[in-house]
């Protein structure tokens, strides 16, 4: 039987569902039948209950699961034979006039797209390389000496200097009054390493254990304590102890402090280079991919299904909100965080999801058994013990679904970069490094 699929606009349609209200009736006294026989009330055996009290507890959400059921796989024979590839969950309305013996309904969803994609070959994007530097292994090893080192009294009557580790009183008064958060006992901070502002790291230079020191501090009008941000307040400040920093000797006796198999300074320096170009590598391939996925989505046309708008908004709120109970945020559950938010990012994820898509299908450009072993493979050389990690990801079936969506997603980058005119830059280490 033909299926009438009304076009009401753009994505969305509507079809029309009838159900027998006598295969509904049956099903429904079938399965309260059912119920009956296990189902407990005070008063009587199980099994024993009289269908009147069965029916009158249960019947209205036994009807209700058997409409839904019946509804769903009617809608679903539909659009199989409507051949609709339906975006999201239809909306069912029940309709007040129906012939005799029918129940009904109205099926209201949204259709997926039509996927274009332009011509590529007049698109021009930036692809970016980063070489790692003898400096920047150098700076690398420099933290990892930080990590390690350690601090002893300064001897009496010794400054305070840079990268000493300060132990302080302080109390902070803006117009004569004191202000949440202005005042600390055996507050701890290394000077020099941007832990402080700027003028109270300076003011404690050059302090001697004893001393006691008043100035000013103007807060910036940036500042993230907004009650202050702007204004000034005097600060008294008593140092209380001062401790000099000792960095370990960049020697083969560090390098097997820190596990490296080839225990020599230049067995260091190659584990230590290793690790930055795999770091780099993961860097460059995200910008890279942002900038070709920027391309797509200038260069396609189609129209977004809300539905799967709405459904990514949800799910960005949802890991919104995970995120912040994670972060120690309490009653999260009850937040409202607005729809609104998120919905531009959601609707270019889901836009960017059908141009992809349809460039996989175009072209197949599907993950390929031997390209998620790689992937994974990569990965796990960062860890400890790789071939566990790798056994970690081929166990759970939501990993490999992750690792498979990037590998896609690489295939879909260098498919393009085969066909846009690549502009090559060379990004410096350190920009490419921001926020390590």
């Amino acid at each position: 039987m033909a299926v009438n699929v009304e076009t009401l606009e753009k994505l969305e349609r509507r079809i029309t569902l009838s159900l027998p209200a006598g295969d509904i009736d049956n099903e429904v006294q079938s399965r309260l039948r059912r119920l009956a026989r296990t189902v407990r009330a005070d008063g009587f055996r199980p099994g024993k209950v009289p269908m009147s009290v069965v029916t009158q507890r249960y019947g209205y959400s036994v009807q209700y699961e058997v409409v839904n059921d019946k509804l769903g796989k009617a809608f679903a024979d539909a659009a199989t034979e409507a051949k609709l590839r339906v975006a999201g969950a239809p909306r069912i309305t029940q309709k007040d006039e129906a012939p005799e013996g029918q129940v009904v309904f109205d099926a209201t969803f949204e259709v997926y797209p039509e996927v274009t994609i332009g011509d590529l070959g007049g698109v021009e994007v930036e692809r970016i390389d980063t070489e790692v530097t003898e400096a920047a292994i150098d700076r690398t090893i420099e933290i990892l000496r930080r990590q390690r080192r350690s601090f002893g009294l300064r001897g009496a009557g010794e400054e305070a200097a840079e990268g000493d580790r300060v132990t302080i009183d302080f109390e902070g008064k803006i117009d004569g009054e004191p202000f949440a958060g202005g005042k600390a006992a055996d507050f701890q901070f290394v000077v020099g390493e941007g832990q402080m502002l700027e003028q109270f790291d300076k003011a404690v230079r050059g302090m001697k254990v004893g001393q006691s020191k008043t100035f000013p501090l103007q807060f910036p009008e940036d500042y993230h304590g907004k009650d202050v941000a702007g204004k000034e307040a005097d600060f008294l400040v008593t140092m209380k102890k001062i401790e000099a920093q000792h960095l370990p000797t960049v020697d083969d006796a560090f390098a097997k402090s820190l596990g490296i198999k080839d225990a020599t300074v230049e067995g260091l320096r190659a584990d230590v280079k290793k690790n930055l170009e795999r770091e780099v590598k993961f860097r460059v391939l995200a910008r890279n991919k942002a900038a070709v996925m920027d391309a797509l989505v200038k260069v396609s046309e189609l129209d977004v299904p809300k539905a799967l708008v709405a459904d990514e908004t949800e799910r960005m709120v949802e890991a919104a909100r995970a995120d912040l109970k994670q972060r120690g945020m309490k009653d999260v559950e009850k937040a409202t965080l607005p729809t609104d938010l998120f919905q531009a990012q959601a609707e270019r994820r889901v836009r960017l999801g059908l141009v992809v898509g349809e460039l996989v299908r175009q072209h197949n450009l599907q993950a390929k058994p031997e390209q998620l072993q790689a992937h994974i493979e990569e990965l796990s050389q960062s860890y400890e013990k790789p071939a566990e990690v790798v056994r970690w990801y081929l166990s759970d079936r939501q990993r490999m679904a992750e690792v498979e969506a990037v590998v896609v997603e690489n295939n879909v980058t260098q498919h393009v970069l085969a066909q846009v005119k690549v502009v090559d830059k060379a990004v410096p280490f350190d920009e490419l490094m921001v926020g390590l």
